[in-house]
């Protein structure tokens, strides 16, 4: 039988700047699901942890960024078949500094920093392009405006 389980995170890392935003898009690595495809930061939220926190450190361990500033987004669910399981993956934007060095980690081979209307096309989920306009909208100012105190996590 199917269970839910909220056991995965997303996180659109972004900059912006002078009312021009850079959004990161990584790459897949080969030899990993989605090969070659183009996504934002995804991962697992391990036993025990938030996952605010699985945000932050799957930021870190697959770009090496430091998140300024983050939010919380949405949720998104989505069926594993193999395991039966309708996964909940809790969305979050982390704002960082786009001139800072990104190391990936080794699930990617490639990244860029893209206009919003590059990125909308590169992104392979269409969920994810769906999340970015909501990102585009919600913090068009740079924060979330009179939302700040609902949705800032950090």
């Amino acid at each position: 039988m199917a269970r839910i389980n909220v056991g995965t995170i997303e996180v659109y890392v972004v900059s912006l700047a002078r009312g021009e935003w850079s959004v990161l898009a990584l790459q897949r690595a080969l030899d990993t699901r989605c090969p070659g495809g183009w996504e934002t930061v995804h991962g697992t939220i391990e036993p025990g942890e938030e996952p605010e926190a699985a945000a932050l450190r799957e930021v870190f361990e697959e770009t090496g960024l430091d998140v300024q500033r983050m939010y919380s987004l949405s949720v998104s669910p989505f069926y594993l078949h193999r395991t039966h399981v309708v996964e909940l993956s809790v969305g979050f934007v982390a704002f960082v500094d786009v001139g800072a060095p990104v190391t990936l980690g080794e699930e990617h081979t490639g990244h860029a920093w893209l206009s919003a209307d590059e990125a909308l096309v590169r992104f392979m989920w269409p969920r994810e392009r769906q999340a970015l306009r909501e990102v585009m909208e919600l913090f068009r100012s740079g924060n979330a405006g009179a939302a700040e105190d609902v949705l800032r996590v950090r």
